[in-house]
């Protein structure tokens, strides 16, 4: 029957996930999606168009799994023990695997073709809700009392701060190293009184 897929969706964009992780964007390519999947370079041309809708697809997947882990790492009453989770969660998400994975949307942005327009936006979305989850955690009247700048501020740079760790962990490998940064960063947005 024409326009049924022959094979498991869900599969098919997890193993492509994995692809996009470890060779980034631009590295990987059709063969390399194909032999993951499982699935003919013919039949993901026909379902998806080309690699950019594919790495869509699943990116739009990974970002929403991604943000809802988030929300969880910082579901925690005590604001310095928000932070601390959240960059733990960060931190081993991006270091796990031998050699380790790194982060997706960092090595999406990194790389980022000026003429992919739909990937900078998934991007900026996925950035954006990332620091509405962090606004959320930040501008309750508890937590603006302990914070050493305005909400939106700490939220910015929480952000800039897990690209910059993303690269580290790229450059380093060391943890230890990438926790001490992070352990840094919510001293500072959050002085002990």
């Amino acid at each position: 029957m024409a326009g049924v897929r022959q094979f498991d969706e869900d599969s098919a964009f997890s193993e492509a996930l994995g692809v996009f992780w470890a060779k980034g964007f631009r590295a990987t390519s059709m063969l390399d999606l194909a032999e993951a999947t499982g699935v003919q370079r013919g039949s993901l041309y026909n379902a998806y168009g080309d690699k950019e809708e594919i790495f869509m697809r699943v990116f739009e997947r990974y970002a929403a799994r991604f943000i809802a882990d988030v929300r969880k790492a910082l579901a925690k009453p005590d604001l310095r023990d928000a932070l601390t989770a959240f960059f733990a969660f960060a931190i081993r998400s991006i270091s796990q695997g031998s050699p380790s994975r790194g982060c997706l949307s960092t090595k999406a942005a990194v790389e980022l073709d000026p003429d992919s327009p739909r990937v900078r936006r998934a991007l900026q979305r996925m950035l954006d809700e990332l620091e509405a989850a962090l606004v959320e955690v930040l501008d309750t009247p508890e937590a603006r009392a302990q914070l050493a700048v305005p909400p939106r501020q700490a939220a910015g740079i929480v952000v800039t701060m897990t690209r910059g760790i993303a690269v580290m962990e790229r450059v380093y490998d060391d943890t230890k190293r990438l926790r001490q940064t992070a352990s840094a960063l919510v001293d500072a947005l959050v002085p002990a009184r």
